[in-house]
């Protein structure tokens, strides 16, 4: 007799490619994993894995068993959720987020899981949308809030949320009225996203084209070290101003007219690997485009 266990496990050590990585998500130790995999091997009658001192990988036979095994575990988990209301889901679920996310709408979307799903928690872990793809793919977080989508087989994308960049200093830098240069905001450092980021890289290009040879940037994956450095007249910033009505208001910051090519909007969306425990970051996700809908219809009323 077959042990859905054992089918379980080796899933996850298919999926993660490891025998570590497989315990420390069950729970349980690697010696353990290993029994279960050679129970499944020896109830099967064929090797699943190649096992080498790098870590795992499956067989031909192996790959062709992944998909029956994913099967076997969706279909046990759409018996539960048949059987229980969905106001019972539990467990933990990591979720990845951007700052920008974190800096609008982000707590807002806790408290309406907190009220949907009160036994569900959440771990939250805060990073540039670089760090947040990489931590998705090896399956380190369950959940993405990022610049996106990630077009990769098996993840699916929702959109959430689009933001405008601009151009941002303090009048304390004293760049003059009317329409700037390229060459004029450059000569102080330009503050924007991580150096890996789009934003980061379209800045540097559009400084390129404009003959500044050697741009001075400075990428942060902190949006609220960002907002200080512009505060503090260190340059000027390229980043979203969807957070900064409270600076703009009290002129603490100024958006700058620029001329150049136009910034790229940031669009944003809720981003998981779909697969047997999808369930909950899904749900989660379409809670956060709702959020973010909402915040996006406020922040909107508030500008006319």
């Amino acid at each position: 007799m077959i042990d859905l266990r054992n089918i379980e496990t080796f899933f996850w050590a298919a999926a993660l490619g490891s025998l570590r990585a497989a315990s420390e998500k069950l729970g349980t130790t690697q010696p353990a994993v290993s029994q279960r995999i050679a129970s499944l091997e020896a109830a099967l009658g064929v090797r699943l894995f190649e096992r080498d001192a790098r870590g795992v990988t499956l067989t031909a036979k192996g790959r062709e068993i992944l998909s029956h095994a994913e099967r076997m575990m969706q279909v046990r988990r759409d018996m539960l959720r048949a059987a229980q209301d969905q106001n019972v889901m539990s467990g933990m679920v990591r979720i990845g987020v951007a700052e920008t996310i974190v800096q609008t709408w982000l707590s807002a979307l806790i408290e309406e899981v907190h009220s949907a799903y009160p036994a569900l928690v959440l771990e939250i872990e805060v990073d540039s949308t670089h760090v947040l793809r990489s931590h998705l793919i090896s399956r380190q977080i369950d959940l993405a809030f990022l610049m996106g989508p990630v077009l990769q087989e098996r993840v699916e994308n929702l959109p959430l949320c689009t933001y405008p960049l601009a151009w941002v200093a303090s009048p304390a830098l004293n760049l003059g009225s009317g329409p700037l240069t390229l060459d004029q905001v450059a000569s102080r450092p330009i503050i924007t996203y991580p150096s890996n980021s789009s934003p980061y890289r379209v800045v540097r290009e559009m400084l390129l084209r404009a003959g500044v040879k050697t741009p001075r940037m400075y990428g942060s994956a902190s949006l609220s070290m960002a907002v200080r450095m512009a505060l503090d007249g260190i340059g000027t910033a390229v980043i979203a101003p969807v957070f900064l009505d409270k600076e703009l208001a009290s002129g603490e910051l100024q958006l700058l007219e620029v001329k150049g090519d136009p910034l790229p909007d940031l669009s944003f969306t809720a981003t998981w690997i779909d697969g047997p425990d999808s369930h909950a970051p899904r749900l989660i996700a379409t809670l956060a485009q709702e959020v973010a809908a909402r915040a996006e219809n406020r922040n909107g009323s508030t500008s006319k």
